[in-house]
């Protein structure tokens, strides 16, 4: 499959956008799932949320490796080095491990991670901040999902339900569980940005990545994009 990118460069987004992508503590909500397809050889990661410009920030994709998210209080810097960890060997929870050990605020993270295996884990912040309201995870085969400041459980269980039952391309399933998640309630503040990354074996960088940066209707913009890429 070719590379395909909806993106907007950096130096045209936003002010917002901008304000999100250069102050990456700030992206503190978000909805995500991580997963792979070990027999197409393709590992994936899409986010929606409030904030404008999430899908740059949030999930982190390696072909042959695996995906990684990172988000409530966000820390990019934590996206190749888990990668990397995973390359080395490393099961999903110790890499998970390896990060939170001298963080300074660990019960502000929520991290969701997964192998080429489907080995998954997460980890949830349970200091979250007051518009928290409501956060979690699941984890199944091939999948992890994870979310804060959602409407409620049923955003969660919506994700994972859609994943499992949606058949098709890996992309396709990860667009079918942010949209259930999305009809569902979502994140309860609004819905600005959302984002796919997929990386596959024998593809160089990604092979899809699809990014909404701002707007009003983040997840069905994401995937009417999706649909106009396939």
């Amino acid at each position: 499959m070719p590379q395909r990118k909806a993106c907007t460069p950096a130096h045209h987004l936003p002010r917002a956008c901008m304000h999100a992508l250069s102050c990456p503590g700030e992206v503190t909500a978000t909805f995500s799932i991580v997963a792979v397809d070990p027999q197409a050889g393709e590992c994936g990661a899409a986010v929606a949320s409030k904030y404008p410009a999430v899908g740059r920030v949030v999930p982190y994709v390696r072909a042959g490796v695996g995906a990684f998210c990172t988000q409530h209080h966000a820390e990019p810097a934590w996206g190749e080095k888990a990668l990397d960890l995973l390359a080395l060997g490393k099961l999903p929870e110790e890499v998970l491990g390896i990060l939170l050990r001298d963080d300074p605020k660990p019960g502000k993270r929520q991290l969701g991670i997964i192998d080429m295996k489907g080995r998954a884990a997460n980890r949830n912040c349970w200091d979250a901040d007051p518009s928290g309201v409501w956060w979690g995870s699941m984890a199944g085969r091939n999948y992890a999902c994870q979310g804060n400041t959602l409407a409620g459980r049923e955003v969660i269980t919506e994700m994972a339900r859609a994943f499992e039952e949606t058949n098709g391309p890996l992309a396709g399933r990860l667009i079918a569980s942010l949209v259930a998640a999305d009809r569902v309630g979502g994140d309860h503040r609004g819905r600005l940005g959302a984002g796919i990354r997929i990386a596959k074996v024998g593809v160089p960088g990604y092979s899809l990545e699809l990014q909404v940066d701002k707007s009003n209707d983040a997840v069905n913009d994401l995937a009417r994009l999706y649909k106009k890429a396939n």
